[in-house]
């Protein structure tokens, strides 16, 4: 595989890991397996289900509560990316035993496994009753403040990873990822938004020597109008390149026809936008068939 290309830096010290990938079979592992792949990494993509496409990769078809089958995936890695779970607000019992309890089991499987690098997914809405700030950029490490259940899954996942991390001195990062489209959707995410470039170039600097301890980090894109601090990111060589400014001028247009498009109330108020509305967007999407569309959020 030819390692010349935009990854080279940052993908050569990650070059021939071999790392497990859990919601393998998602649109957020659709983003980053490329740009996995392009910088030499060895994936084994983990999942309820495989994809019509599957790369020819190593697949383990289960749910990420099997800890057998999870044992049996991670023999031999160097590092997990943990994806897998339900990307909107839904009922507290799913959110309970696919975020959290199933992202206990990954971080635990990992550690007997001997695994000391471990990447996760979580979101904006760990923070999303944050407050917009005024002027300086709100940091990386902000604390918790969850606007759903799913928020709160993420804030759990991240408080797991901080377990693992001083008790058992696991590497964890947590990625805090914004809105990630293939193009930002409204006039909030020109502030927000993270491309699927640099979401693989998040991914692979998270998988990197420099992203040790415990850290959270911003994921989102290089974009003009940002208001989450690039600086935690920048410290684990994660260097975003696209900026959603380039979709302004149709944004703009489109919002003053498309209400959905146009900046609400919410956006002006809170990190997490609608999502900490009265009526915060659910998940449409049954657990057993875990290929929904890009959304704000981490993992799907």
């Amino acid at each position: 595989m030819n390692k010349t290309s935009e990854f080279d830096i940052a993908g050569s010290a990650v070059s021939d890991m071999r790392v497990a990938i859990t919601g393998a079979a998602g649109s957020l592992a659709a983003d980053i397996i490329p740009a996995l792949l392009e910088a030499c990494v060895e994936l084994v993509c983990v999942d309820r289900t495989k994809p019509a496409k599957d790369l020819g990769l190593e697949w383990h078809i289960c749910s990420i509560n099997d800890r057998d089958a999870l044992k049996a995936a991670f023999v031999g890695c160097d590092a997990v990316v943990h994806l897998a779970g339900i990307p909107l607000e839904d009922e507290w019992e799913r959110i309970l035993e696919n975020n959290i309890d199933g992202t206990q089991a990954v971080l635990d499987t990992a550690l007997h496994a001997g695994i000391n690098k471990v990447v996760l997914a979580s979101s904006i809405h760990a923070t999303g009753f944050v407050g917009i700030p005024a002027d300086e950029a709100v940091p990386a490490d902000v604390r918790v403040r969850p606007n759903t259940f799913y928020g709160v899954s993420k804030a759990a996942l991240e408080a797991l990873g901080s377990y693992y991390h001083d008790r058992y001195a696991m590497n964890v990062i947590c990625l805090r990822i914004a809105s990630r489209f293939s193009e930002p959707q409204n006039v909030r995410m020109l502030s927000t938004w993270l491309s699927p470039e640099d979401a693989g170039r998040l991914f692979i600097a998270a998988l990197g020597p420099q992203a040790t301890g415990f850290r959270t980090i911003w994921g989102v894109s290089r974009n003009a109008r940002g208001y989450l601090s690039a600086e935690a990111g920048e410290a684990i060589g994660f260097h975003a390149l696209d900026d959603a400014e380039v979709f302004a001028e149709q944004i703009s247009e489109e919002a003053e026809s498309n209400p959905l498009a146009a900046e609400s109330q919410w956006d002006r108020k809170y990190l997490g936008g609608v999502f900490s509305s009265d009526e915060p967007p659910l998940q449409p999407y049954s657990i057993d068939n875990q290929e929904p569309h890009q959304t704000e959020g981490s993992n799907k």
